[in-house]
């Protein structure tokens, strides 16, 4: 018991000590004295020039802030025209592949047809089946046409929107 009691009062006093520290810091300070040398002009233009640069401060904040909304504008329109370029290129990636498939599938076609014209087999089916692959490369290739012209276009949007922008 006697230790809680000691205890107790060891509390109270840090207690009423952190009071009075809190007191202390709560009480106006008084203005430093003036020296004795400090003119009361000298002394109103360091206040003014002092309010001056929280002006100066408060417009380069604002400046600061302007110029980060903009380059997040910026940062956004970047990552928005990457991604539709990268899209572009899936496209124009596809559509390679399938052309290369159907100039593959046309090559084995007609040394096919050649082989049957050297044997002296024109054969009615492998004409067809050649005319046919032949058909499909076309169509791949103006698909590829096509995947580069809205390329094209994308891009002249983007440099006329920037002109009308400008």
């Amino acid at each position: 018991m006697q230790d809680i009691g000691e205890l107790e009062r060891r509390i109270s006093a840090a207690l009423e000590r952190i009071g009075r520290g809190l007191d202390a810091m709560a009480a106006p300070q008084p203005e430093a004295p003036a020296e004795a040398g400090t003119d009361p002009a000298e002394l109103a233009a360091l206040r003014a020039q002092l309010e001056e640069e929280r002006l100066a401060n408060a417009q380069l904040q604002e400046r600061l802030r302007a110029v980060k909304e903009r380059d997040a504008i910026q940062q956004a329109q970047v990552q928005e025209r990457m991604e539709k370029l990268t899209r572009q290129l899936d496209v124009q990636g596809l559509e390679l592949q399938r052309m290369r498939r159907t100039t593959i599938g046309l090559r084995e076609q007609l040394r096919q047809l050649r082989e049957a014209q050297a044997a002296g087999l024109a054969e009615p089916a492998l004409i067809n089946k050649a005319m046919l692959t032949e058909l499909d490369a076309l169509r791949a290739t103006r698909l590829t046409e096509m995947a580069e012209l809205d390329e094209i276009a994308a891009a002249l949007d983007d440099h006329l929107t920037e002109a009308e922008n400008a």
